[in-house]
């Protein structure tokens, strides 16, 4: 098929910012008009799409990003991912008779990361003031901002339960007692109240009142009020019973954002930089490590022999990310092992012309029992209450067919080479009931968490989850440096995945690989409740080619197709060696933009 493009790809030398709203875009550009650089941009983006897309993420929510400073030459991670409180042991989920963590709620909350990571973030890297990065958002919370379609249909398939179950969520997100419409000015008073409080924080100069603001969250007024409201709060959950949370206002105080290295392999010419395994990142390094060693250069990037061996990396990818995978501080990680090109090459040679339908984690010594644990995961089945519907799963993502998206991703270089690609998440709108007074709810990302007493991804207090959030970062040999994400859930590695391959080995432009059809596996376990795996399944857009459909079902595949368009949320921007700036965002779901001059 020949490439297509749904909108002019964006050029400039100044800045250019890719977001998954158009108004988080625009808001970041504003802050590089007024000589901002990427990471204030970042910061302001990130703060609007808090407000703009409150159903993918919000304040509570947890953030990892990967970002380049031109000044230094590095490449680092910010680790705004939240662990599990104090309380959280698995002695105290078995004792309420669960064998998975619920997916909405209040039990299921971690530390909210995000604030903070986005304050550690500006403090450090940024130049501008809180005041000025966080006014955007602070005025479309106040005076308005235009509903989403897709976040008005959130809130009115649940507005009843709202009403019922979670009164200060009726409250927040149904004023007046009726669900607002698609595209009606939404306003969400007491977070304007929050920020605007936290953004007029007192200190000696831009970092002190920045640290300031950061005390307030985690020791004061906000982690006061959070931890007053769980002290008596108990509400139903996707259980269909009642739960009280486990975290506290001293659990918010005794954790912090961080700063790390990041994890990186060679393909072709590129460094890719992802996250360490407290993230899924590394699934995608280890895919690029199995397809070396083909030649995927001469198959057709739409026919069935790249869609093939692509799926089949990623299914031996992901068995090791369900068997390995953990935060590395609470357990050990064989990562260097798993990202060695010897290893890659042995995992190739599993893949044959036909499907697999087996769970293949790696065979890695000491690590058997994790091995089959994950196995045996991933064959049993789990049958939770289907009576409950708020906040069940991957938000809005129950199946993809049917509902999109799942958080948000954004992209910013500045004119000084400065790069930034950040994926918040969590704290969703139809996930946990909004603490009162301060117009967010908590996040459920503890769902990732394990209920066994080993592995690493069991759950334990002051672990972080494995979670789904993975942005990217990729640098040429010849000076060109790529930021690239999507909300996606299990998805993200993988659709950014076959959008990496395509511009490597075809030459796909930026917004003509934004605008080719897409493919991803749900073979290997899902991240989230009810964590059902569906062996040897693919999604496939009908775009992709009824030959190619037909071909990847006779080669064993049990095929889905979507509705068009139906897959990936991509974003991107790239900085070439003499200084030219491109960007891209995908047209699906018809509000991703990139800005830029």
């Amino acid at each position: 098929m020949e490439p297509f493009t749904t909108r002019p790809e964006i050029r400039g030398t100044f800045g250019v910012v890719a977001s998954t709203h158009w108004i988080a875009s625009s808001a970041g550009m504003a802050m590089l008009e007024r000589n901002g650089n990427a990471v204030d941009a970042a910061v302001a983006a990130g703060f609007v799409l808090q407000i703009a897309e409150p159903h993918l993420n919000g304040p509570a929510g947890d953030l990892p990003v990967i970002f380049h400073m031109a000044e230094t030459d590095s490449v680092q991670v910010l680790c705004g991912q939240g662990v599990a409180p104090a309380a959280a042991s698995l002695a105290y989920f078995r004792n309420l008779g669960l064998d998975l963590v619920p997916g909405s709620g209040l039990l299921p909350g971690v530390v909210p990361g995000a604030f903070d990571a986005w304050l550690l973030l500006l403090r450090d890297h940024g130049t501008m003031e809180l005041t000025e990065v966080m006014a955007p958002a602070i005025e479309y919370a106040g005076m308005g901002i235009p509903l989403l379609p897709e976040t008005a249909r959130t809130i009115g398939k649940l507005a009843e339960y709202f009403t019922a179950n979670w009164p200060t969520s009726a409250q927040t997100w149904c004023p007046g007692g009726v669900a607002p419409p698609p595209n009606a000015l939404f306003r969400n008073p007491d977070l304007a109240r929050t920020y605007s409080r936290l953004a007029q924080s007192d200190g000696p100069d831009r970092k002190g009142r920045i640290d300031t603001a950061r005390h307030a969250w985690s020791h004061g007024f906000v982690a006061k009020t959070i931890g007053r409201y769980l002290e008596t709060a108990e509400v139903p959950d996707v259980t269909g019973r009642s739960h009280r949370g486990l975290l506290t206002a001293k659990d918010m105080a005794n954790w912090h954002a961080t700063f790390e290295t990041p994890v990186s392999v060679g393909y072709h010419g590129w460094t890719v930089f992802k996250t360490g395994p407290w993230g899924q990142g590394p699934v995608l390094l280890q895919a690029l490590r199995i397809l070396e060693n083909f030649d995927l250069a001469a198959l057709d990037p739409f026919g069935p022999d790249f869609a093939h061996v692509v799926i089949e990396a990623m299914k031996l990818a992901f068995a090791d990310r369900e068997a390995f995978y953990g935060d590395p501080d609470h357990s050990k990680v064989p990562l260097p092992l798993l990202l060695s090109a010897e290893y890659g090459a042995a995992r190739a040679a599993l893949i044959g012309a036909t499907a697999s339908l087996e769970q293949r984690p790696g065979n890695v010594p000491g690590y058997e029992a994790q091995t089959r644990a994950a196995v045996a995961r991933a064959n049993r089945t789990y049958a939770p209450n289907q009576g409950i519907t708020a906040g069940a799963g991957e938000p809005t993502m129950a199946h993809l067919t049917q509902r999109r998206g799942d958080t948000v991703h954004l992209d910013v270089i500045d004119r000084w080479g400065n790069v930034v690609s950040a994926t918040p998440s969590g704290g969703w709108l139809q996930s946990a009931p909004v603490v009162p007074g301060l117009g967010f709810p908590l996040n459920t990302r503890g769902q990732m968490f394990w209920l066994e007493d080993e592995g690493p991804n069991a759950i334990a207090p002051g672990r972080r989850p494995r979670t789904t959030l993975t942005p990217t970062l990729a640098r040429h040999e010849d000076g060109r440096i790529l930021s690239l994400g999507t909300p996606g859930g299990d998805q993200q590695d993988q659709w950014q995945l076959v959008w990496l391959l395509r511009m490597i080995h075809h030459g796909l432009d930026m917004q003509a690989n934004m605008d080719a059809p897409l493919f991803h596996s749900v073979h290997f376990q899902s991240s989230f409740y009810p964590r059902q795996a569906r062996p040897g399944e693919i999604l496939v857009e009908p775009e992709l080619g009824a030959d190619t459909i037909e071909a990847l079902r006779a080669r064993g595949h049990r095929v889905t197709v979507t509705a068009s368009w139906a897959l990936g949320r991509l974003s991107a921007a790239l900085r070439h060696p003499d200084g030219q700036l491109q960007a891209a965002a995908t047209p699906r779901l018809m509000q991703a933009y990139a800005v830029g001059r």
